[in-house]
């Protein structure tokens, strides 16, 4: 019997190489990896093939391009990519192609990595955080959010992803040393706990779903690694680096005034983790994540792995 092909959008990112890297390494040959990037001969894409993978080009803007990319798959993982642009109406013109090519391949299997909308929590006319764009509150939740309709009548899972440890080495958001030689590590995020992950965990979690068949499919998941406070990340960095962190919790409206692309959107982001921190962990069970990935990782494990990557500033 042939391999059930799965077709997984942006291969070389941090969700999509973590999926093929999984398929990959799985002997039992039940499943074959085909990696949707658009520049086959990059770095990472040939590093994907020498696994094994099928690496076929793909450009998630052209509908086209990704049904084509996409025929005869058994299963389509589909992710987007906010901060490559930061426009709502574009990531949802790439879910649309992304879904509508999961529905002409005949796909038996599809997962749609999304987020939840937060005026569903906090109204757009709620005064706590500004809205932004016009129409979002966190434009890259409520985006995903949106396109979610897109993927109705299909045979998907729809995966609620976490914050990405990995954000630590890929924006910068190591521990910094202040004017006295002390590391801080800061996030607004005050005293209440966050979903977090390492990437590469959310590619093994959309495995081990794919590997269930049609037991997950209409339904919604989530997926952490663990639920950590801004003070319980700063103790892990510390043993990790082997000196004392502190841990700052900058305002809210301070963090979306420093002036980085996307400082709004991240600063409403917090604040909704932060105020809706119950519902929002709740939605992203441990106890699930470890039942489709077994290998799961800690902060602890996946710093012991990770630290030297860390830009220390």
């Amino acid at each position: 019997m042939a391999n059930k092909i799965i077709a997984v959008v942006g291969a070389t990112g941090s969700q999509g190489g973590g999926l093929v890297r999984a398929i990959c390494a799985d002997a039992s040959g039940e499943f074959k990896a085909r990696a949707l990037t658009r520049d086959p001969n990059s770095e990472k894409a040939r590093a994907l093939a020498a696994l094994g993978a099928e690496v076929v080009a793909c450009n998630v803007d052209d509908a086209d391009s990704v049904r084509s990319a996409c025929e005869g798959a058994h299963g389509v993982y589909g992710v987007t990519f906010f901060w490559d642009h930061f426009s709502p109406e574009r990531e949802k013109a790439q879910a649309a192609a992304i879904a509508g090519a999961a529905k002409a391949a005949g796909a038996s299997h599809v997962i749609w990595s999304t987020l939840e909308d937060s005026r569903q929590f906090i109204p757009l006319d709620d005064p706590r955080m500004p809205t932004l764009q016009g129409r979002y509150k966190v434009p890259h939740f409520d985006a995903k959010a949106e396109a979610d309709a897109l993927f109705a009548g299909l045979p998907a899972t729809y995966l609620l992803t976490s914050f990405y440890w990995d954000n630590l080495i890929m924006f910068g958001m190591a521990p910094k040393r202040g004017g006295n030689g002390k590391l801080v590590f800061m996030m607004p995020m005050g005293e209440a706990k966050l979903p977090q992950i390492a990437a590469e965990d959310i590619g093994r979690c959309a495995y081990g779903i794919f590997q269930r068949g049609g037991e997950l499919i209409g339904q919604r998941v989530g997926v952490a690694g663990e639920h950590l406070t801004g003070a319980e990340m700063a103790a892990k960095l510390g043993q990790a680096l082997g000196e004392e962190v502190a841990y700052f919790s900058p305002s809210f409206d301070a963090y979306r005034g420093f002036g980085f692309p996307g400082a709004d959107d991240l600063g409403n982001m917090f604040q909704f983790n932060h105020d809706c921190a119950e519902e929002f962990c709740a939605a992203r069970s441990l106890e699930f994540s470890r039942s489709v990935n077994p290998s799961l990782q800690s902060f602890d494990a996946w710093l012991s792995a990770n630290k030297s990557r860390m830009t220390i500033g």
